[in-house]
């Protein structure tokens, strides 16, 4: 079964330009090497900045508006993703409850089966 992991933006991970320190990269990456070892990643990759990107918004039978980033609200916005093999959503929710924290900053993943 395949699940989708996406960790959230924050304010900070949101910003034009940022970068994870070298602790933090270092911590992330053998994380990954254990999932990628291990069988799990089907594909892994980190988001640019909001600021970066666009939204297309449906309404109705207008023709969709696209709307340039940078997007106020980073609680709703996507920092990264893993698309991980798993038996069941509770394996993989133990499973990323060992992921990095960096320096307790703290963090939120959402974790969804993908259907189909």
């Amino acid at each position: 079964m395949r699940f989708v992991v996406m960790v959230k933006a924050t304010p900070e991970s949101d910003a034009p330009g940022f970068q994870p320190g070298a602790e933090e990269l270092a911590e992330m990456a053998q994380f990954n090497d254990r999932l990628f070892a291990e069988g799990r990643v089907v594909l892994a990759e980190g988001l640019t900045s909001s600021a970066e990107g666009v939204r297309v918004v449906f309404e109705g039978d207008a023709e969709p508006k696209v709307i340039d980033g940078p997007f106020a609200e980073t609680k709703e916005l996507v920092a990264g993703f893993w698309v991980l093999e798993g038996e069941s959503l509770e394996e993989v929710v133990e499973l990323m409850k060992q992921a990095p924290n960096p320096e307790a900053k703290g963090g939120v993943m959402e974790i969804r089966p993908i259907s189909g």
